[in-house]
């Protein structure tokens, strides 16, 4: 009877970690709606696929800047600490998203000003010399992926040094923009499908890039987009859901909110990089 007992339990064991095995699903960091009962890389952004991925925790960001002071058109230090949201330590260690640490995007108040960055990390501090090329207030997005938590995009805002205009009161009027657009060395045509997207909803974003040829990837995909709301609150970064080095492209957005939104798109051909931006307006659902 005993040894019945002892079979049963180890069979009854077999099943469970066959089905915890099974359980196991591999998630893009970076994408999480790609997912697979094998592991591989992300057909999307190229990112390895992680099995039981945790979900997302936020880490703070202790952001300094050299002068306090923040002057505009000359030169600043930024200074990034990412401290363990449990334990409060120090974080040392990243993982490379898109063959990069960290990435930076700066956005200015009046969505004139856009740059993507890369601070350099000593192990322990993320560091960056930069320019502001104005007076203002600017949005800083900082995206980086903890060894062992999950992607982050963070944002910080600062303001140069005499600068009083409250951000809610300098929201820029922004007009709608989707005409073709010339890059460095390529021409960029976007169309949008529905026409007019409404927020919460999937927008198709289409891509037309005019030559094709000699498209590289930038930065580990082949191409990148920052989405910006006029008042700097809402933030989307995301690559291409459908594209394979061809002229032909497709982003699908989830809109938050009704807004009007900047969005700069990246691409890089022949080994010159093109940003390009249009602007978006948003509708709620009536």
């Amino acid at each position: 009877m005993r040894r019945l007992v002892c079979r049963l339990f180890v069979a009854l064991f077999l099943v469970a970690l066959g089905g915890a095995q099974q359980a196991i699903e591999f998630t893009c960091p970076m994408d999480r709606d790609v997912r697979s009962k094998t592991p591989g890389k992300c057909p999307r952004c190229g990112m390895t696929l992680v099995a039981n991925l945790p979900e997302p925790v936020e880490y703070p960001v202790d952001l300094r800047v050299d002068p306090p002071q923040i002057p505009s058109a000359r030169p600043i230090t930024l200074e990034f600490r990412i401290a363990d949201p449990e334990t409060g330590a120090a974080v040392t260690h990243f993982e490379i998203v898109h063959e990069k640490l960290f990435h930076l995007f700066i956005v200015s108040q009046d969505l004139q000003y856009f740059a993507h960055l890369h601070p350099a990390f000593d192990g322990a501090v993320f560091r960056l010399d930069t320019v502001l090329p104005k007076p203002g207030t600017y949005r800083l997005l900082a995206d980086f992926y903890p060894t062992g938590g999950t992607p982050q995009l963070v944002p910080k805002t600062i303001t140069t040094a005499g600068y009083m205009t409250p951000l809610e009161a300098a929201i820029p009027q922004l007009a709608p923009d989707l005409s073709p657009k010339h890059g460095e060395n390529l021409d960029v045509e976007l169309k949008l499908d529905p026409p007019q997207p409404i927020a919460g909803r999937k927008a198709m974003l289409f891509v037309h890039l005019t030559p094709a040829d000699g498209l590289e990837h930038y930065i580990g995909a082949w191409a990148h987009l920052l989405a910006v709301s006029d008042d700097l609150v809402d933030t989307i970064h995301d690559h291409p859901f459908i594209a394979d080095g061809g002229p032909d492209m497709q982003f699908n957005i989830f809109f938050p909110r009704e807004a009007v939104y900047r969005v700069w798109i990246q691409f890089q051909r022949k080994g010159v990089v093109n940003t390009v931006v249009f602007t978006i307006p948003v509708t709620a659902l009536r």
